[in-house]
């Protein structure tokens, strides 16, 4: 069951495209549309998260870049002690087995204000406290013969009852849960949020060009004129392929899709749980969102797999994103707020 969950959200449906471009399977590569004279980037790609990763820096200076590198590196190994759920020390994996964390880091306070803003906001369909149905499910395709029709109503019914953001209870000096059993997980947020950190230390840093992917994508511009980003969006039948190509400048990309992580070897469940039902079948092959930043981006994502078109639309407005659904029978339809 360890390498299912590690291997969790770490193909999400983003792909950079350029004209030219050539982009073998499974590779997650990114091209920026830029003058002859730019500087040579300088990369790196790992995982952060359990999700792929990468940072291409523009900088004169190549020795400066991969300092900026070192130091975004740095900050992701430090936000990854907090928010991951596959280290048993990390301040997430301390709460969950507790049920309760004292003196908790601020990064987990801003994270966990965010997760209730945007809870509140899609009325619940975006909702961190699903990880006990992930436990369910895993646990039951963990087992050599498990029932291909998934865990029983009773074991689904059981954890959704510890599903509910609203019993989190926080302030500045701890966090708890108001009923035992329960658990969160941040993975439908936290690589937005490390994405926005990373960009907010390269910007501060005076850096005028970056790409930083840690699982969703920010492309930093520092002047508004100066060329996009030009990423594409996964075809969730055809990962490898791009549906379509967009362009983004000093916005963030995130893709939700439960083709990307499936907990059955069939495939018929995924990563994506409905926090009112307990189902992880979504409702839409893909969700891709475009936002002033990457934590909205992944958050909303999140939220919409779950949640009717109309329902969708009336948030789309009120953030000022786009959204891109592909649907079950491999149509697209794009809302704009």
């Amino acid at each position: 069951m360890k390498s299912l969950i590690q291997s969790r959200r770490r193909f999400i449906g983003i792909f950079a495209a350029a004209s030219g471009l050539s982009m073998g399977p499974g590779l997650l590569s990114h091209a920026l549309a830029i003058s002859s004279d730019a500087p040579k980037p300088v990369n790196w790609r790992g995982v952060a998260l359990g999700a792929d990763a990468e940072l291409r820096i523009y900088h004169s200076d190549s020795a400066m870049a991969r300092k900026l590198i070192s130091m975004a590196l740095a900050e992701v190994r430090r936000l990854e002690k907090i928010f991951s759920l596959y280290e048993e020390s990390s301040a997430l994996s301390v709460l969950n087995r507790q049920g309760y964390l004292d003196h908790p880091p601020s990064d987990l306070l801003h994270l966990l204000g965010d997760s209730q803003y945007f809870s509140h906001l899609t009325g619940g369909a975006f909702d961190p406290t699903v990880q006990p149905l992930w436990n369910v499910y895993a646990r039951h395709f963990s087992v050599t013969g498990a029932d291909p029709a998934g865990p029983s109503n009773a074991a689904v019914d059981t954890a959704l009852a510890l599903v509910d953001y609203q019993a989190i209870e926080i302030d500045t000096t701890r966090i708890g849960f108001s009923r035992p059993g329960m658990a969160i997980t941040l993975n439908g947020i936290a690589q937005g949020y490390i994405t926005d950190r990373i960009v907010h230390l390269l910007r501060n840093a005076g850096l005028d060009q970056a790409l930083v992917d840690m699982g969703e994508i920010h492309g930093l511009n520092k002047a508004d004129s100066g060329a996009p980003w030009r990423v594409g969006i996964a075809d969730p039948q055809h990962p490898d392929q791009v549906l379509e190509t967009i362009e983004i400048r000093n916005q963030a990309l995130a893709t939700s899709g439960g083709y990307g992580t499936v907990i059955d070897a069939a495939g018929q469940f995924t990563h994506i749980f409905d926090p009112k039902t307990g189902q992880s079948q979504p409702r839409y092959r893909s969700v891709s969102v475009t936002a002033a930043n990457a934590t909205a981006a992944d958050a909303l994502s999140t939220a919409f797999s779950n949640m009717s078109l109309a329902r969708a639309k009336q948030i789309v407005v009120t953030q000022q994103a786009k959204v891109w659904f592909v649907l079950p029978d491999g149509s697209s339809t794009i809302i704009e707020g």
